[in-house]
């Protein structure tokens, strides 16, 4: 007998609602259940990464338990908050995958502009931002699960884009045109569907 997969949980980015992963829903099909997509609301850039990755920590206790394993995947700025979340909330200990999809888990330049007392979410992303030092500084935790990197380098969003990638794990380069193209693509969707179909 194949064992279920478990739950899979998605999360979004910035400007981003659980709507941007219809396409990605409709791939998949029914073919991957059950699958959590929390609503995390982040004032435009205004909520600290590291409030928004506890808002995630509340969801998941209140809708998964604490116990039960997890296959998470964050897109853009989902993947640092998701990122947060097992390496400083204990999420590593819960996660069988990680799958980043073009999170700026390095930097963008396109955040440096913005000011961390007006929008805070935004500068957590900026190329050498105390959180992402922080979080490159250790992350051990990471090393106990799968992960995977998944980005464009064409990227506009996260810039450049071969940044978008984690210290650790595989890396995997989608020649698709833009940052939205990530969830919307035909290619993009196939390879998708067939890592998180994957057992």
């Amino acid at each position: 007998m194949v064992e279920a997969a478990p739950p899979l949980v998605l999360v979004h980015g910035l400007w981003d609602t659980p709507r941007v992963f219809n396409p990605l829903i409709r791939h998949l099909d029914g073919r991957r259940q059950p699958i959590l997509i929390p609503h995390l609301p982040h004032g435009i850039g205004q909520v600290p990464l590291e409030r928004l990755a506890e808002q995630l920590a509340a969801y998941l206790t209140t809708h998964v338990g604490t116990e039960q394993p997890i296959d998470l995947l964050g897109f853009s700025m989902g993947g640092v908050i998701a990122r947060i979340w097992l390496q400083w909330l204990g999420g590593h200990r819960r996660t069988r995958r990680f799958i980043s999809l073009g999170s700026p888990q390095q930097g963008t330049l396109n955040a440096l502009a913005c000011p961390p007392w007006l929008l805070p979410g935004i500068a957590d992303m900026g190329r050498g931002s105390s959180l992402l030092r922080r979080l490159n500084q250790d992350s051990r935790a990471l090393q106990q699960l799968e992960c995977v990197s998944v980005y464009t380098p064409f990227d506009l969003i996260v810039t450049p884009g071969w940044q978008a990638a984690l210290p650790w794990g595989r890396r995997e380069e989608l020649l698709v045109w833009t940052h939205d193209q990530l969830l919307r693509s035909p290619l993009a969707l196939e390879r998708l569907g067939k890592e998180l179909l994957r057992r």
